[in-house]
């Protein structure tokens, strides 16, 4: 049998659930970034160079909705709840919004037909898709990109120096 998925380590679940921490980055998770979507994600270093790269894509959108999703899904006051709602479907979802992101029609119509009442997991859909999105188009890229690599260098770099003081 398998691990349950949290334990699996590489599952955005575990972020979903409230488990994710913001933290300083050492040489180690500059490299554990590459496992997945989710540890860039869950480290504030980490999230900030995906969003830069995101941003020279101009696909900044993807990352700022998810956050944004993250941010509504800890709403405990039922008024914040819809006010929170109406911005991001302001914001993300309704057509020629200023940050509009890339989802499927039924999912757009579903949030559309349901905004007017929200509950927290009326974005759940969209997030899914966008995350899937980041996690097999963008992520990949920021990998391979020049950014990634210069930032895994400097890391490198730093734990070397770290170690060898007289280098």
């Amino acid at each position: 049998s398998q691990p349950p998925q949290a334990a699996r380590g590489k599952d955005h679940n575990a972020i979903f659930k409230g488990r994710c921490c913001f933290h300083r980055s050492d040489a180690g998770e500059t490299m554990a970034w590459s496992e997945s979507v989710d540890t860039v994600l869950a480290n504030k270093e980490g999230l900030a160079a995906f969003r830069t790269f995101l941003k020279s894509e101009f696909s900044e959108e993807n990352v700022e909705f998810w956050l944004a999703c993250e941010d509504f899904k800890k709403t405990k006051s039922s008024t914040k709840i819809a006010s929170k709602a109406q911005k991001i479907y302001a914001d993300f979802i309704q057509a020629d919004a200023p940050k509009e992101i890339n989802i499927d029609f039924h999912t757009k119509n579903d949030i559309s037909e349901n905004i007017s009442e929200p509950t927290l997991s009326c974005f759940d859909a969209a997030q899914r898709a966008i995350y899937c999105l980041m996690a097999k188009d963008s992520f990949p890229r920021f990998l391979r990109s020049e950014m990634y690599k210069e930032l895994v260098k400097k890391h490198q770099d730093r734990n070397q120096k770290r170690w060898l003081p007289f280098l």
